[in-house]
């Protein structure tokens, strides 16, 4: 069993601050560099599985980010004409998996785990280079991290093929949460807490394009005659609160480990949005990563464990959502048919066993 010793996390997102954490908690000294100046509330809402949950439970947070965020009763999938492909429903999801599918907004997420760590253990305004003197290293500093490009040169963010718009608005009338599939385009929609709505929607799109007339104007432009609630959600957005990425996920690591150093969350595995799984496989990791290394006898062999655990089904949940947004993103008429039609016929409790792979993950 390795003693506890000194960890340098670096980067303070969701996954480096919720691997200091549980390494704080297994007696490790910890900190997190980030090189942000200060934390703000600038983001867009995330979705919590039953598997991120159990792993807040591991860090004592579940019932804390329960209580902020909202369960979508029902969801499902829906057509251009706004006709129902599929449904689903908390109720079945916490039957199957103990828990429902939660929808928080990330800077809450952030700052329950900030708020959890001691005092001066995150860090910010700190750009690192190179990799911290600490027997523990773990780089969380996403999908473009710096250390994996310098200790595993060759891996870079790749382009799906579509960008995504994201905003949070003050949308207050109940809806059911929904997925509009379109023709090369999506809208996808879920209530959260305080009246508000989180928003995406998607287009295949050339990477790196910005709207010449601001992406609200693009979002009308593309998606204002689409069935309701969507053009009436799309009124309730403040044009300043559209954020606009390209989709990118990260190739398969050879590795999720070297000497001292382990990758976490997108730094280790970056994944497409589509099974909203990005938060909650960077929640595994920390856990998993704190737990491998404080039993193992040393740091190298806890760290191996940690790659052995996480590396094969983090990538598998990375080409199971490429392979989703690809089906999402179907442009041609018989194609979209096609995907359509069976959406429609296969049974919903079958599409929720095929998540069992995904949300049965315990700690």
């Amino acid at each position: 069993m390795t003693p506890p010793g000194e960890a340098a996390v670096v980067g303070g997102g969701i996954g480096g601050l919720a691997a200091a954490l549980a390494l704080h908690r297994a007696g490790w000294g910890v900190r997190v560099l980030e090189r942000a100046p200060q934390i703000t509330e600038i983001g867009a809402g995330l979705s919590l599985w039953p598997n991120a949950i159990r792993a807040l439970a591991a860090l004592g947070l579940a019932d804390q980010v329960l209580e902020l965020g909202a369960v979508e009763a029902r969801g499902g999938i829906r057509d251009r004409r706004g006709r129902w492909l599929s449904r689903s429903s908390a109720a079945e999801i916490s039957r199957a998996y103990g828990y429902p599918m939660l929808v928080v907004h990330r800077a809450d997420l952030v700052r329950v785990l900030r708020d959890a760590l001691p005092d001066g253990v995150l860090q910010l305004g700190i750009e690192v280079q190179d990799v911290p003197a600490a027997p523990l290293v773990v780089a969380a500093d996403g999908a473009t991290s710096t250390l994996r490009r310098r200790l595993l040169p060759g891996y870079e963010p790749r382009y799906a093929g579509y960008t995504a718009w994201r905003m949070i608005n003050a949308y207050d009338a109940p809806a059911d949460g929904a997925v509009t599939w379109g023709r090369g385009e999506r809208f996808g929609f879920a209530p959260m807490t305080g009246g508000r709505f989180y928003c995406f929607a998607t287009a295949t799109v050339p990477a790196g394009g910005r709207s010449p007339d601001g992406e609200y104007a693009e979002l009308l432009r593309r998606f204002g005659d689409w069935p309701e609630p969507i053009p009436a959600l799309l009124a309730a957005t403040a044009p300043e609160a559209v954020l606009r990425h390209d989709i990118t996920d990260l190739p398969d690591l050879p590795s999720f480990a070297g000497g001292r150093v382990a990758y976490l969350g997108d730094a280790a595995h970056a994944m497409t949005p589509n099974l909203g799984q990005g938060a909650c496989q960077a929640l595994e990791d920390a856990v998993t990563l704190a737990r491998c290394v404080t039993a193992a006898p040393d740091v190298p062999t806890g760290l191996a464990r940690y790659d052995a655990l996480r590396r094969r089904r983090t990538q598998m949940i990375v080409r199971r959502s490429r392979r989703l947004g690809q089906v999402g993103q179907l442009a041609s008429p018989v194609g979209v048919l096609g995907r359509d039609l069976v959406a429609r016929l296969v049974p919903p409790a079958l599409t929720l066993r095929g998540l069992a792979p995904v949300l049965r993950w315990d700690v």
